[in-house]
Order: structure tokens, then sequence, then C-alpha cells
């Protein structure tokens, strides 16, 4: 059981300095990828315009918990991204802003770090980083982790970072989105046996103050953490935990993804994202109108009258009423933001919906390795 705490986002925080327009002018692909060319080694071209890896880039990412790398155990935070494959945390040997203000892994300090000598690239939303892989001893709660593949971050231009409260990224997604070679963490686990069965879940907790943010529970299912049955569907394209969605509902009626859809359940993004197109129809529907740092905002007295919005996932209802798909801010009362964001991701089987911890934070949620499925319930 690894528990989870939740923190203030890296958007709250550039939101509460007055710096996020700033932020979002410096941080728009392109002119990051013009910014920041001259740091990278010339076989590392940055993709001028696109994001690949990773769909999303954690400037909503609000859930985070503990590990140890090396021995003796070097203490780090994490977030657990069922939505990218890849383990890295900051190196020791790192000069970017956004590693001063974070805990580095000093392998020197270790007797049990494997120098790797690759050096990969991971391309974020709204950053680049650059690093070297080794392999370490990882120790998750209880669970120690022998030769684990991860990377060390010596790049991370850019203030993406700078602002998280997390150290490192650890991806829980399938091996065939990892970027260079090596095992996702969970794979690893699954092939040293140290876990009874394949599974992991999240339970996540939002609301009220931050801390206590729910818990990952690695290896099993807590049936106190929910009610009703466990539904499961299966994972339609082993690489994000991708599933298909029926339908999605406003107020009973379907709205959107009449002809079925896929999604990805992703605990790294928060909000819940789909093709622009629909996503500006549903803000619509719900009233949210657009701020200067392109938040979705909602008059917080409005709450009760919006419409409740349902997945159909497998032929059973996932229902959000307004309380659960609207955000308020912690520091602010009277500041209330929608859920939903736009994100264009074309995929084979046409646009793509992501399901963050919006969806997540109130439905208890299974992902089977051993099965290729994933599995909902009520959370308590």
């Amino acid at each position: 059981r690894i528990p989870l705490i939740r923190f203030t986002s890296i958007r709250s925080r550039l939101r509460e300095k007055g710096k996020l327009e700033e932020f979002w002018r410096n941080h728009h692909p392109d002119v990051f990828a013009r910014r920041y060319l001259h740091c990278f080694p010339a076989d590392i071209s940055l993709s001028v315009g696109t994001t690949s890896e990773r769909l999303y880039d954690y400037m909503n990412a609000q859930y985070y918990g503990v590990v140890s790398i090396g021995t003796p155990p070097q203490k780090f935070t994490v977030v657990f991204d069922t939505g990218s494959s890849n383990f890295w945390v900051p190196s020791a040997y790192c000069i970017s802003e956004a590693c001063r203000m974070h805990q580095k892994f000093k392998s020197f300090q270790s007797d049990s770090y494997e120098h790797g000598g690759e050096t990969f690239s991971l391309q974020y939303g709204t950053g680049q980083l650059l690093g070297i892989a080794g392999k370490e001893t990882l120790q998750i709660s209880n669970i120690s982790i022998k030769g684990q593949d991860f990377g060390e971050s010596v790049l991370e231009p850019g203030m993406t970072f700078t602002f998280a409260r997390f150290d490192g990224i650890m991806g829980m997604a399938y091996p065939s989105l990892i970027v260079g070679n090596g095992l996702p963490v969970f794979d690893s686990i699954m092939n040293q046996g140290l876990v009874e069965e394949p599974v992991f879940s999240f339970y996540l907790k939002r609301g009220g103050e931050t801390g206590n943010g729910g818990e990952l529970i690695i290896g099993g299912i807590d049936h106190t953490l929910y009610e009703d049955s466990i539904q499961w569907v299966t994972v339609t394209d082993k690489s994000y935990w991708q599933i298909h969605l029926d339908s999605i509902k406003i107020q009973g009626r379907v709205v959107f993804c009449s002809h079925g859809c896929e999604a990805i359940i992703d605990s790294g993004t928060s909000l819940i994202i789909g093709p622009s197109s629909q996503i500006k129809r549903l803000q619509e529907y719900i009233g949210a109108s657009p701020s200067r740092t392109g938040e979705f905002l909602v008059d917080c007295k409005r709450l009760s009258s919006l419409p409740h919005i349902s997945f159909t996932i497998g032929h059973r209802e996932y229902k959000l009423t307004a309380e659960q798909y609207i955000i308020k801010s912690i520091e602010n009362q009277t500041f209330c933001m929608s859920g939903f964001q736009s994100l264009n991701i074309p995929t084979r089987n046409g646009p793509l919906w992501i399901l963050g911890d919006v969806f997540m934070s109130v439905f208890y949620c299974i992902f089977d390795r051993g099965n290729d499925r994933v599995g909902f319930a009520k959370a308590v």
C-alpha cells in the first residue's frame, strides 16, 4: 500500500503567483522547441509543435507517493502515472533550475547502482527532458525490486517541473510505450514474482484539504474501498490503459461518442480530456466560459443547477455530478473550474478521450495486467 498525498498543482501555483499567462506564452511547444533547441544533442531533435510519448503534461497532476532508490535508500516523491511507462527522477548531475528545487539521485552514493549509458529524451506537452539510463534497486512500500531500469534526468529546461511538488514520474502503462530500452516498474514486479496478483488499484480522494489523497495498492484490491460490484472492461490497445466508451450522456441524453469511441484511464492527468470540438460544446452545456489563462470557469453559485454527465462503459453508466466534475479552488472558494479540457489526440480508431483523476476519484479503478482489463466500482 502506498499512501498518496494530494497537493496543489503546478497550474494552481502559477496562478497564485500571477505567472500563468506568461508561462503559457513561453511554453507553447513551438516556442519551447525554438528556445531550447541548442540545449539538446544534435541527434535528439525537438519535434517542433508536436507532443509524443506523454499525452499530457502534469500541469494539473495532483497525487504523488514516496519511493526509495539505491543502497542505502534515497527518497523521492513520484507521480504514479498510468499514462506513460518510463520511470525517472532528477540526477545529481542535472544543471536545470527545475532540478535545483527537487531531490536529486546521487548514483555515486549507492552500492547497487548500475550505469546504463544510453541517453533518452522524453517529450511532454509543455516541456522536454533529457536523461541517462541506469539500473537500480527500487523500494516501493514493502516491495523491493532489483535492477530496475530508470532514468536520471540531466536536463529539464523550461519551468514546467520547477513548480512541481513531485520529483519524478513512475509510468505504469504497458511496455510498448516505454522510450528507450528497459522494463516498466510493474513489469519488473511481475517478473520478479513480488506480487500475488498482477494487478494494481487506485483509490483517489478529492475535495477539502490537500494532504491525504487516497492510496495505490500494488498486487491487489481492497474490497473495503468500493460499494456494489466491480465491472470489468477489456483493454482495447495494450499501450495506454485504453478501453472502449459506448457513449457520453448529458442529463441522460447521448450527446457525444454516439457510435462509441476510445478512452484511456490516466492517473497522471487530473482532468477529463476530449476532442476540442466536442469539449467546446460540453463547456457550453455546463455554462463554462474561458478565462485568459485557458481554463473554463463556472459560477460557483450555479453548481446545483448543472446537469450530470455520464460515461457508458461496458453497458454500465458511470455518472458524475457537477460537484464531482467541477474543481473548486482550495485557496479561493469563489473560483470554480470545469473539469473538462480539450486536446486532439487522433488514433487509428478515431479521437481519444482521457479519463483522469476527476473520473478516477469517483470510481475505484483496478488495472489488471494478468487479464488485460480495467475494473471500475463506485468508490466509498
